[in-house]
């Protein structure tokens, strides 16, 4: 085991130039969520409190798009929880390499939980066997550090300043690229692929359902397909 794998500081400062370049993406996905809250007509500590409490940038936006449908308040949560749902995949995933920690140690981290954070941590995980506990909390810790505070900050500069932005900045280039920078690594194997292939192409048939409805059909879906994917490829394989 290397010296660097020992040392929490070290891992800590990997967490955090690993996640750096996000902030190229997370600083507009923060301000145009701002912007789209205030016209929404939520105030200042009403969206606020949604970044804070909330801290998923797809759900936030996904129910502010319902709200100013004017959707019904069972569909946008029902829809905002189906959006998140991925983060008890998240958890499911972490659990083995930092399921030991402290209680209070695992509330902070389901609270800091987030794609980025996700995505990062993982990828090291699986590169660095090795890593002891403390590591792996410091690498996470680390990932969130340059991410979270400017997602707050971020919100409330596109609050307060929104209307100032001049339209042909335009905004929403953020969330497509944020998501592809985090998934495309992710997708290693045949049942990734599937589940990908089969949530977009759902999502994008079913486009014309009222409330975005079709995005909860495609999530279940691919989920559905992703698995049997590697139910059929492990009995090929033993077969074999």
């Amino acid at each position: 085991m290397t010296q660097q794998t020992q040392n929490p500081r070290a891992a800590f400062q990997r967490g955090f130039m690993a996640a750096a370049p996000f902030i190229l993406v997370v600083i507009p996905f923060a301000v145009l969520f701002g912007v789209v809250a205030q016209e929404a007509g939520l105030n200042i500590l009403q969206l606020m409190s949604m970044s804070v409490l909330v801290i998923a940038g797809a759900a936030q936006l996904t129910a502010l798009a319902l709200l100013q449908e004017q959707a019904p308040t069972a569909i946008i949560l029902a829809t905002a929880l189906a959006v998140n749902l991925r983060m008890a995949m998240y958890s499911a995933a972490l659990a083995p390499h930092i399921g030991k920690a402290s209680l209070w140690t695992r509330l902070w981290v389901s609270y800091f939980l987030v794609d980025q954070s996700f995505a990062i941590s993982i990828q090291e995980y699986e590169d660095r066997p090795e890593m002891g506990l403390p590591e792996k909390i410091a690498f996470f810790f680390g990932t969130i550090t340059p991410i979270a505070p400017l997602w707050y900050g971020a919100t409330l500069a596109g609050a307060l300043l929104g209307s100032q932005i001049p339209p042909e900045f335009s905004l929403d280039f953020a969330v497509p690229i944020c998501f592809i920078a985090i998934t495309g690594p992710m997708l290693r194997t045949p049942a990734h692929f599937v589940a990908a292939f089969v949530s977009v192409t759902v999502a994008l048939s079913l486009a014309w359902i009222p409330y975005s409805m079709g995005l909860l059909v495609a999530a279940v879906l691919a989920m559905i397909a992703g698995a049997q994917t590697e139910v059929f490829l492990a009995r090929r394989q033993k077969h074999a």
